[in-house]
């Protein structure tokens, strides 16, 4: 926030991550975004100081209320496909380190008021995703 202040709404480039947690019957768990009203992973942007393991603990727990024991590295995301553009006029070009989240607990509580809900859902029926989440998906759990 302290960054916007000074630049405004002006494109940035962002380093995030973003979690995928699966339960016990293999489906993908999603958050109806606040901002954007749409599907998505769990996750968001580093902070000063944070590793970017850090940051996919910490947005898992503000965003969804739940706890990861570990978590595995899969992939780094970036480049223009990865650009957004908020509601509020800021754009950011994202640059997001994913993570699976493993032996997961807790109970879902939407801390941070980003999520409108959060649920699990089957990969073969899994609602309209938002661009960034389809492709950091994309490969690694849905064609």
């Amino acid at each position: 926030m302290d960054l916007r202040e000074t630049v405004g709404s002006r494109p940035l480039v962002m380093a995030g991550a973003g979690v995928i947690v699966r339960n016990e019957f293999g489906n993908l768990l999603l958050q109806l975004r606040a901002d954007t009203k749409d599907w998505g992973l769990p996750g968001g942007a580093l902070e000063l100081g944070e590793s970017l393991e850090d940051t996919a603990r910490r947005e898992l727990f503000e965003e969804t209320g739940l706890h990861a024991e570990r978590f595995s590295f899969l992939r780094m995301c970036s480049g223009p496909e990865f650009y957004a553009k908020y509601p509020n006029g800021d754009e950011v070009y994202n640059v997001i380190s994913v993570y699976e989240a493993y032996d997961v607990s807790g109970e879902f509580t939407m801390l941070d008021g980003e999520s409108l809900d959060l649920r699990y859902f089957p990969l073969d029926d899994l609602p309209e995703l938002n661009h960034i989440t389809q492709k950091m998906l994309s490969g690694l759990l849905i064609p």
